[in-house]
């Protein structure tokens, strides 16, 4: 049921433990500066069919830290969607809910941190043709737009720190929250500090939902990062972080061609007797839930399954999909 602020154009964030999502166009493509100094370049990508512009403003590129208020928002507008509410692509949010929810300090230079990165935000401007919205009914976005179309600090406290916000995303990010266009991130996702593991972590997420390994070459990988630093120093840089062994998640490993291989650290748990889906289960899973993340639903039923006792399963497949339409259609 809507509540009062949607039905008059706004969405209140008050869902508190959001499970936090991105989208998905921005983990595929390098929106976002992974730089620690405001970058004012304009940068050109081009994929395949898919092409990329990206404008900074003065005060630079919005950077891949920034992208915390978006995945705040989006978390937000899912986790209302999947219970029935109505949404709206203006939100109000609380500024130390969106602190914490993203696990940053609430200290007073947090709040001016965070003005910064709505300013970096909606002075950042895409031009794109990334498809958003269903298959049935895609729309093409051509033409430029911002991370975020505006904000407004609504309410403060005496002392001039910011309480209240309000935010209105841009059409193309609304757009992709309606087509759940979104995958589910690790909670974890939040204490990766260096910009380049965040970017990594997006890309293996990303890549790692659709099979059980992702390879990718260092030069590839190099580029779909966005990464200014010369190939040589990024992939040292993967090297390190390969060393470190810090991604949530996901663990990778350099193998023989400069290749890195990105695995799913959970797979190990199949030889603790939980239930394996074969591949044709997760396909059918996909059909049946269109834009959700079927990785997700699928560690979600198997805690089902165990706090359900474990009980014995002649056809693991079969119990998924009645699972499954039951919790899609909830």
């Amino acid at each position: 049921m809507a509540t009062p602020a949607s039905m008059q154009g706004f969405f209140v964030c008050d869902i508190l433990d959001a499970s936090p999502k991105g989208d998905m166009g921005s983990m595929e493509h390098p929106f976002f500066s992974l730089s620690t100094r405001p970058d004012r370049t304009i940068r050109h990508y081009r994929r395949g069919e898919t092409a990329v512009t990206v404008t900074p403003s003065v005060r630079g590129r919005a950077t891949i830290h920034d992208k915390d208020i978006l995945i705040y928002c989006i978390s937000q507008l899912m986790a209302a969607v999947n219970a029935g509410r109505a949404i709206s692509r203006k939100l109000t949010l609380t500024a130390h809910d969106l602190l914490i929810a993203t696990r940053r300090d609430t200290g007073g230079d947090s709040y001016t941190r965070l003005r910064e990165a709505f300013e970096r935000l909606a002075g950042t401007r895409i031009t794109t043709n990334i498809v958003t919205g269903t298959k049935d009914d895609p729309t093409e976005t051509t033409t430029g737009f911002g991370l975020i179309e505006s904000w407004e600090i609504v309410r403060k406290t005496r002392g001039g720190r910011m309480v209240s916000v309000s935010v209105t995303l841009s059409e193309w990010l609304f757009r992709a929250v309606q087509a759940k266009s979104v995958l589910t991130l690790s909670r974890d996702y939040f204490t990766l500090r260096k910009p380049l593991e965040r970017r990594i972590y997006e890309l293996a997420r990303k890549h790692c939902g659709h099979q059980r390994e992702w390879r990718c070459s260092v030069a590839s990988l190099h580029e779909k990062a966005g990464s200014d630093a010369p190939l040589r120093v990024f992939r040292a840089a993967v090297r390190r972080m390969i060393t470190a062994d810090g991604l949530p998640d996901y663990e990778a490993a350099e193998v023989a061609g400069d290749i890195v291989v990105f695995s799913q650290r959970r797979l190990v748990v199949r030889d603790e007797g939980l239930p394996v889906l074969d591949t044709e289960t997760l396909e059918a899973a996909r059909a049946a839930a269109p834009g959700w993340d079927i990785y997700a639903l699928e560690a979600e039923w198997r805690g089902f399954w165990v706090t359900s006792g474990r009980p014995r399963l002649s056809k693991p497949g079969k119990a998924f999909l009645g699972w499954l339409r039951g919790r899609v259609g909830r």
